[in-house]
This record gives structure tokens, C-alpha cells and sequence, in this order.
């Protein structure tokens, strides 16, 4: 296990990115916690989020896939 999979920033933050929100390379979209630090991933492209594909809390690991993006 790598991390923690965090969709808010807090449990009664609203989500960082849901299906059908648009975001670009700099967009947060969650929160890895690793090791007790908390890491903000972004995108990395510009698109819209078609699916979440990890429920939150959930345990990640590298090179696991998180959203499904349609690109553009």
C-alpha cells in the first residue's frame, strides 16, 4: 500500500473533483496520504472527470488508476 485515497480535504469538504467537473494540469482532483502526509495530486491534463474510480479512504498504489478523463 502506498496511501490513503481522499476525495475532500476534509469529511465535510465538498469532493475535489466528481463526474462532469472540467479541470486542467494544475487542478487538485485529491488527496494522497502517505506516511501521515497528506499530498495533493493534480490532473495532469486538461479534461472532464467521466468516473471516480476509487471510493474514498479507500488504499492506493502506485501507478493505480484514480479518474477516468476525457481529454479536452
Amino acid at each position: 500500500m502506498v496511501g490513503t485515497f481522499y476525495r475532500a480535504a476534509t469529511p465535510e469538504s465538498k469532493p475535489f473533483a466528481e463526474p462532469g467537473i472540467k479541470v486542467t494540469e494544475t487542478s487538485v482532483v485529491c488527496i494522497i496520504e502517505a506516511m501521515k502526509i497528506m499530498n495533493e495530486i493534480q490532473a495532469e491534463i486538461k479534461g472532464t472527470i467521466v468516473e471516480v474510480l476509487v471510493e474514498n479512504g479507500q488504499p492506493v498504489e502506485y501507478g493505480q488508476r484514480l479518474f477516468k478523463v476525457k481529454q479536452g
